[in-house]
């Protein structure tokens, strides 16, 4: 099932929380590697440009990261004889998704995951391409008090976070996705807490940080869904943004490249004027500058 997610304004305080990452959450990320969390890479924190979030757009009125989406699906099952049935459900995630501005890159992704007529609910991130498989993701949800001290990077009680482990289900171009089944105590603390700090382990075995706020998170869950056309027209606009953004980049890193081409070329040389030329002779111009590329 394909589902559309939604950007967050994290801007300074992403990056600031993901260097601080060895000073708030090391604590589980040690036990993959006994040496001290270094600060996070950019894909934790992006020092470009972010996206706005495209639930805004939609819904003009709400701050929040946090949306649910909903669609129907078909799903396949065996019945008592062993048979396969599909039926169709309706599936619902209450997304969070923080996208780099300039390139539309997905930085991280949270997200539950509910089934028509199933009592199991799935706690889903997704973290770009690049993680050490098969480490998984590992993910502590902190209260408002820990989550303010891990913004300041002041030390936090570590014995207090409770780990949740998810193993990875899914790698595509995009990400790989981790997931596990949450359970209400799960629920309950994602409503009650202030941010999820997520953990993957890269292929050099560092662990990097990704902070997800939980701003929203309980009214998106338990509120009704957002319209997906509408939802899924605020989020094209908002990628044609990025590719317009793109090109921008684009033509502003050529124009700097022949600028910087266009001082380093030698100054011109004036044309040499006979000794013996009349004085009323016009004065010899100056030979004009050989173009950049072809300076020898």
């Amino acid at each position: 099932m394909k589902t559309n997610g939604v950007i967050t304004r994290l801007a300074a305080f992403a990056a600031v929380l993901a260097c601080g990452i060895s000073a708030s959450a090391p604590a589980f990320a040690q036990e993959k590697k006994k040496e001290p969390a270094k600060p996070a890479a950019p894909a934790a924190a992006p020092a470009a440009k972010e996206a706005a979030p495209a639930k805004d757009a939609a819904a003009g009125a709400s701050k929040s990261a946090w949306v649910k989406l909903c669609e129907k699906a078909a799903l396949a099952r065996k019945d008592k004889e062993g048979k396969a049935v599909t039926e169709e459900k309706s599936i619902c995630l209450t997304h969070h998704e923080r996208l780099d501005g300039n390139t539309g890159m997905v930085l991280v992704s949270a997200a539950i995951r509910q089934v028509e007529g199933s009592d199991k609910q799935h706690l889903m991130i997704m973290v770009p391409i690049g993680m050490a498989i098969p480490a998984g993701v590992r993910a502590a949800i902190y209260s408002k008090e820990q989550w303010e001290k891990a913004a300041k990077n002041e030390k936090i009680d570590e014995k207090s976070l409770k780990p949740i482990d998810l193993k990875y289900s899914l790698c595509h171009p995009a990400g790989c996705t981790a997931e596990v089944e949450a359970s209400a105590d799960v629920i309950s603390q994602l409503k009650g807490g202030a941010g999820l700090m997520v953990l993957a382990i890269n292929a050099a075995a560092q662990p990097i940080g990704f902070p997800v706020p939980l701003d929203g998170f309980g009214d998106a869950f338990t509120g009704k869904p957002v319209d997906n056309a509408e939802y899924g027209k605020a989020r094209a606009q908002l990628m044609n943004s990025i590719k317009q953004r793109q090109a921008e980049l684009i033509e502003q890193y050529k124009k700097e490249q022949a600028d910087k081409g266009a001082a380093g070329a030698p100054p011109a040389t004036p044309a040499a004027t006979p000794a013996a030329a009349p004085a009323a002779a016009p004065a010899a111009k100056p030979a004009a500058a050989a173009p950049a590329e072809k300076k020898k």
